[in-house]
């Protein structure tokens, strides 16, 4: 799930190397390659020129192989598909897709006053299979307007995985649509804010979730001897409506966080990211709760307190990268009041190790091993294991 977000001209140096080698561990140093690792992003092809337009023509077509041991847990693993203990049911399910392959068009039409670029590209991971857009946007003098990976988040903390969803308890990498400005190593953004979680728990039909201001994100990015480090910070404005009572109620919310990555050695690196936050909702990758709950006696919105994190090692073996992460987010529902949240998500956590090679430039293959779990705040729980394998070549 994932192209995921330096400074602007580490950014910038980082994707045209991720764009020439994506996954070419052996043939660069360890950081590099997880950098190329990590953002996923296809090597590009020989571009061509169209009037004053540079365009360039990318993609990859993947094959994902899954066997899950327990319950099915879906083409990318779905935390809420997590059989509980305490119920039955049957274990062992393969399935196959390349819903993951993507396409798209990028282009530079160079100007008097710089150069304006543009990105669209989609995969398949719309309903039923359908293409989807996942980027749709142009920059120009360090404004950015279109939809790509919230300004919140960034690909410092991720560990690779061959599964979509990706360790729990990062940044989402979720691509919303915002205008963004930024300098040197400072972006900020107003964001799209129905996109990551709505109203949770509510037991009024008549109590509706409504946008009123867009999300305001900010990030600054850095490094500091041999760590590669990123600050963000969202702010938000919930808000519902009570029918019943013809009444509005609002609530702040906020979530902040911190992404790393240092390489230990030549060969060996390690990544990971904190999240915290009181309304932060799905900028947690994986919140088991949503942002906020209404509660129906005293008529209040609440933003519900929210934490999580990521910790992976990357490790250059023989021809390939190894990758080892855990990540977990939880929730605090212990303070609703007047609303049954025992059977509700308090607690999920996963874990990989995989090993992604590549015989030749732009063909890619990987085996993971992932374990996942799930915990109710009732404390029912649950447990999964997954094993995948992937082909990917890349134009």
């Amino acid at each position: 799930m994932i192209q995921k977000k330096i400074n602007k001209s580490i950014a910038d140096k980082f994707e045209k190397q991720t764009n020439r080698n994506h996954f070419k561990v052996v043939k660069s140093k360890l950081s590099c390659a997880i950098l190329l690792a990590t953002a996923s992003l296809p090597a590009f092809s020989e571009s061509i020129t169209v009037g004053d337009t540079n365009l360039t023509l990318y993609g990859y077509a993947k094959l994902d192989l899954i066997y899950d041991f327990d319950s099915p847990l879906g083409i990318s693993i779905l935390h809420q598909n997590i059989r509980l203990d305490d119920t039955s049911g049957p274990d062992g399910h393969f399935d196959a897709h390349a819903l993951e392959s993507r396409i798209g068009i990028s282009t530079v039409t160079p100007t008097e006053l710089g150069n304006i670029e543009t990105r669209v590209e989609g995969d398949f991971y719309g309903p039923g299979g359908t293409f989807r857009l996942r980027q749709g946007y142009g920059t120009w003098n360090g404004i950015l307007a279109g939809q790509t990976e919230t300004n919140f988040s960034t690909f410092l903390g991720y560990t690779p995985s061959i599964d979509f969803t990706g360790q729990v308890g990062q940044t989402n990498l979720d691509r919303q649509a915002q205008i963004r400005y930024s300098t040197g190593g400072l972006s900020i953004a107003l964001e799209e804010a129905d996109k990551q979680g709505g109203l949770a728990y509510e037991t009024e039909e008549t109590v509706e979730i409504k946008s009123t201001l867009p999300d305001l994100t900010l990030r600054y990015d850095d490094a500091l001897g041999g760590l590669n480090y990123s600050l963000g910070a969202v702010l938000r404005q919930l808000t519902v409506y009570d029918a019943a009572a013809d009444r509005e109620e609002d609530e702040f919310g906020y979530g902040v966080t911190f992404s790393g990555k240092m390489p230990v050695s030549s060969r060996v690196s390690l990544q990971g990211a904190v999240v915290y936050g009181e309304g932060v909702g799905g900028y947690l990758w994986l919140n088991p709760a949503a942002p906020a709950y209404y509660d129906p006696v005293a008529g209040e919105l609440e933003a519900i307190e929210a934490v999580g994190g990521t910790l992976g090692i990357s490790v250059a073996v023989g021809p390939g990268l190894a990758n080892l992460a855990y990540g977990v987010s939880e929730a605090d529902l212990d303070d609703i009041r007047n609303v049954d949240v025992s059977n509700e998500g308090e607690q999920n956590t996963s874990l990989y190790l995989n090993y992604l090679w590549s015989p030749i430039e732009s063909v890619d293959y990987g085996i993971e091993v992932s374990h996942h779990t799930r915990e109710l705040v009732g404390g029912r729980e649950g447990k999964a294991t997954r094993l995948q394998a992937m082909a990917k070549y890349t134009f």
